[in-house]
């Protein structure tokens, strides 16, 4: 072989080699990248499930047993490093959670944070509103308490991981309930609250003498409901209140000047109250009738309230709510039938009317700027006993619910959507519910108390018979009222906050013989303290007369408390 041969083949093998080299450093490259490729998928982030609010954790200790360590929301995000291992027959994931290791059941870790509640039935605790949707008030129907339901979604979940409502199906029933009115076994579903003997302290009460026909306050709900307090809008638990019709908003400066210079800290101001105080779009929508008698135009309200509100006083929007014969007029549907009355009067069953009413309310907050509504008239009619006997009445009772029944689901109701919008529900009572029983109407104190934000009751002295003067010592009636109102708060775990409606015109009303002025008002606010309400106060005068309250204006400046 030439020596130019061998050169040329020490080149051909130089370059072979040079090849192969190339080759596997390529492979080597390939196969780090694959293998790091390999790594990042392991390491997958994925999301706590389970059936309750919290997921375990545990650690391993040096035997080889899982031991439990902490418990995390359900929904945390956490790092899947995808090892698994079998510990007494169940299969468990190592994750990473805030740069340390931990186990969980491997049931438990899903990659769609929309698949983390994994709960398929629960049981109505509190009877529920369904609704047509998560979002809005519009209601599907109405499921009560003890029943099962399938759970088929949710909508978010809440900071402790409890989720805010349940998609949920009954029978043909598909709609959205509450999650905090269910628990998940049929027993506590059907149990009732009875901590510090709740239940028993109110199950076997009755009016003495005769049935009423309102209920029985057994089969109404005692459950603490934590009160809910929005920081940019503090709830006003100690109020010195003006009530102001609708048909003085033109004038509203002059009443500010009084209340600016006297302590005035409240004003309870007429959304509905027959009249419409503005014309609203929700009364244009459901009620036309009711919208045709807007006494204010938008804009001259939404100022007075403004006013008030930049005054720094504190402003309620009054609607009376099943006392309303427009609504009566567009939806008769809705409304009792009965021939022991002629009453146009939509019925406190009659999900249509809890529909408007609550739209009302949520329009106004967001509209006006309410910081407060309060309903009025959250009852049947007075001659609801007369009704309940006739045996020829149609109530509209599509839900079999007992008259205090409805009553109470129509504010758990209301108050779950005012809420919504970042305010407080308030609710009016006769002075008769500070008695032991269910009145004929349907309202019962503690089953109200124990919902809304403020139950305000109305002790008018010259309500309480015509026979006896209760009027002239405007001190001892409210005290002697008030005694009852206090053993009634105390009877239940959460009662809301007690603002009593005050006597502000002369009385008796059919006869006015003694005049209402500042003493006789401070006389009554006295009275509410001394008995232990401490609530404040709310002028009742339904003129809202401008005189009566120059007149009586030194009692809102005094310290009550």
């Amino acid at each position: 072989m030439t020596k130019k041969r061998r050169k040329r083949k020490l080149k051909i093998g130089r370059i072979l080699l040079a090849i192969f080299i190339l080759l596997l450093l390529i492979g080597v490259i390939i196969f780090l990248w694959k293998g790091t490729k390999k790594i990042i998928i392991e390491k997958e982030s994925k999301f706590l499930a389970g059936t309750t609010s919290t997921v375990e954790l545990f650690i391993m200790d040096e035997e080889g047993n899982l031991q439990s360590s902490k418990e995390l929301v359900r929904g945390t995000k956490v790092i899947d490093i995808n090892k698994k291992i079998t510990y007494e027959e169940k299969e468990y994931c190592e994750i990473e959670y805030e740069k340390n290791n931990y186990y969980v059941n491997s049931i438990n870790l899903v990659k769609d944070e929309k698949k983390v509640v994994l709960e398929k039935n629960k049981f109505v605790r509190t009877s529920v509103t369904v609704y047509e949707n998560e979002t809005d008030s519009k209601i599907a129907s109405f499921i009560k308490k003890g029943n099962e339901l399938n759970i088929i979604g949710y909508d978010k979940l809440l900071e402790d991981g409890t989720t805010n409502m349940y998609k949920i199906q009954k029978d043909d029933i598909e709609g959205w309930v509450y999650s905090k009115y269910l628990v998940d076994d049929k027993e506590s579903a059907k149990a009732n609250y009875n901590e510090n003997s709740v239940y028993d302290t109110h199950k076997d009460r009755k009016y003495k003498g005769r049935e009423l026909y309102g209920g029985k306050a057994s089969t109404l709900d005692y459950y603490p409901y934590q009160k809910i307090e929005f920081k940019d809008n503090p709830l006003m638990k100690n109020a010195k209140a003006m009530y102001l019709n609708a048909a003085t908003i033109s004038s509203i400066d002059s009443y500010l000047k009084i209340a600016k210079e006297n302590g005035v800290n409240t004003i309870v101001v007429d959304i509905k109250d027959g009249a419409l105080a503005y014309s609203s779009k929700v009364a244009e929508k459901i009620s036309p009738t009711a919208y045709n008698t807007a006494i204010n135009s938008n804009k001259d309200y939404k100022n007075a309230i403004d006013k008030i509100k930049d005054a720094g006083i504190y402003a309620i929007g009054r609607i009376v709510v099943f006392n309303d014969v427009h609504y009566g007029k567009d939806h008769p549907e809705d409304c009792i039938t009965s021939s022991a009355s002629n009453r146009l009067w939509p019925s406190a069953y009659s999900r249509g009317a809890w529909e408007y009413n609550v739209e009302l309310a949520k329009e106004a907050v967001t509209e006006m700027g309410f910081n407060e509504i309060q309903f009025d008239y959250v009852r049947f009619p007075e001659d609801a006993y007369n009704m309940s006997v006739s045996g020829n009445t149609d109530f509209k009772n599509t839900y079999n619910e007992e008259k205090a029944e409805a009553v109470q689901n129509f504010l758990f109701y209301a108050t779950d959507q005012i809420h919504k919008v970042g305010a407080y529900l308030s609710v009016d009572v006769f002075g008769e519910c500070s008695s032991e029983y269910v009145t004929a109407y349907g309202q019962y104190w503690p089953a109200i108390s124990n919902i809304v934000d403020v139950i305000s009751s109305m002790p008018y002295t010259d309500h309480f018979g015509r026979t006896i003067d209760t009027w002239s010592n405007p001190y001892q009636t409210v005290y002697n009222w008030a005694t009852g109102a206090v053993k009634r708060q105390s009877e239940i775990p959460t009662p809301a906050v007690a603002r009593t409606w005050i006597t502000a015109y002369d009385t008796p009303h059919w006869n006015p013989t003694v005049i209402y002025g500042a003493e006789k008002i401070s006389d009554q606010v006295r009275a509410l303290y001394d008995a232990g309400l401490d609530g404040g106060f709310i002028t009742w005068n339904s003129a809202s007369s401008l005189s009566k309250y120059e007149q009586i204006k030194s009692a809102f400046a005094k310290d009550y408390e």
